[in-house]
């Protein structure tokens, strides 16, 4: 059976989409800690990040590394924020977000109803950041 990530990959689910490519893909998560919240997610189902192969959790984390610039440069946050947890869904996932504290490294603070508004402005954001178009892929 397929994760909630799969589903939202394959398009069977909504996402907000920032980053795609054939072997990582980036989007907002529903709950999370600042408007800006992305996971980047392997397209492969892979469980645990430590059972990826080498060269793809390489490109996950340059992956992540072009979102945290991104998320940087969209919402002027001193760091962005990079945290590994892996017990919401059985799909590996780097949560990457705006962080000017530690505050944003317990998921216990997430924003539980977050406005879809400010998602949907986050997304854009994060986008004209990346050079991206509104699947996520290069403009």
């Amino acid at each position: 059976m397929s994760t909630v990530f799969t589903r939202i990959i394959d398009g069977e689910l909504p996402g907000r989409f920032v980053y795609r490519d054939d072997e990582v893909v980036a989007f907002l998560t529903i709950e999370p800690v600042a408007y800006g919240h992305v996971l980047v997610v392997p397209v492969e189902e892979v469980d645990r990040w430590t059972d990826a192969a080498p060269a793809l959790w390489a490109r996950l984390n340059e992956v992540a590394q072009m979102v945290g610039r991104a998320v940087i440069e969209a919402f002027g946050s001193p760091r962005a924020g990079y945290l590994i947890a892996g017990f919401e869904v059985p799909h590996a996932h780097i949560h990457v977000f705006p962080a000017a504290d530690m505050s944003g490294y317990s998921l216990d603070a997430v924003i539980r109803d977050p406005d879809p508004a400010e998602m949907d402005a986050a997304a854009e954001r994060l986008r004209a950041a990346l050079g991206t178009d509104a699947a996520g892929r290069p403009a």
